[in-house]
């Protein structure tokens, strides 16, 4: 197995008040490059903390997780943050669109943040909303689009880096089944054909046909 990631020993504590309350337990898992790994459970289950520490968005308690031998809870914010936007794509149960700009703008920021131009962000940009279908709608607001078209400007603002690893935290939490079909044949396409990773979040048992690995989680712990 090529694993991206490692994750070792991982704890993650949070405080309530006085309490102190375990979120992740002891959680050990390799990630496959190129594969489609989901992380299954019910809601409560510890599995967004652990995208997020996998995507340094949190850092952990005790514990490491590698990037491909690379402990990037060593490096510096600022490192981290650049890691992030070169090699990763965060897509989340809600879209998180900026209501003030248009659609390919909303899709252009990340491509900019890394120093491209405005003329080759914006085009590739304008590329990715086609590839989801989206070409009749590249210079509408997020207030104009349906859910589903929102959600598909939000995983084009992801993939706009072309990173190697997709985190997807309830992607298709908030549409409908056709909307659900469109993104994950989607990101099965993009899978296959760039050789992406995908860690996707779901309570979903009907999104597991589509992993080459299913994780199951309960009470912070990993069953499998």
């Amino acid at each position: 197995m090529n694993s991206i990631f490692t994750v070792s020993e991982l704890n993650r504590d949070f405080k309530v008040g006085e309490k102190t309350i375990r979120v992740l337990n002891n959680i050990n898992i390799e990630i496959e490059e190129g594969k489609m790994t989901f992380i299954h459970g019910p809601s409560g289950a510890g599995k967004s903390t652990l995208l997020h520490i996998i995507g340094s968005l949190d850092s952990p308690t005790s514990g490491e997780v590698l990037c491909k031998g690379e402990n990037i809870h060593s490096l510096s914010d600022k490192k981290q943050a650049k890691w992030r936007n070169k090699n990763l794509g965060f897509i989340f149960q809600f879209h998180y669109l900026l209501n003030e700009f248009l659609s390919y703008e909303n899709v252009m920021l990340p491509s900019l943040f890394m120093g491209n131009s405005f003329i080759d962000a914006k085009r590739q940009a304008k590329n990715l909303l086609s590839e989801l279908g989206l070409e009749n709608r590249v210079e509408h607001k997020p207030n104009e689009l349906s859910g589903g078209e929102q959600q598909r400007v939000a995983i084009a603002r992801a993939l706009i880096n072309d990173p190697d690893v997709i985190l997807a935290d309830e992607p298709t939490g908030n549409l409908d089944s056709k909307n659900t079909e469109f993104v994950m044949e989607f990101f099965k396409k993009i899978n296959t054909e760039k050789h992406k990773t995908f860690i996707i979040i779901t309570h979903n048992e009907d999104l597991l046909k589509y992993a080459d690995r299913v994780v199951n989680m309960k009470d912070g712990f990993l069953l499998n």
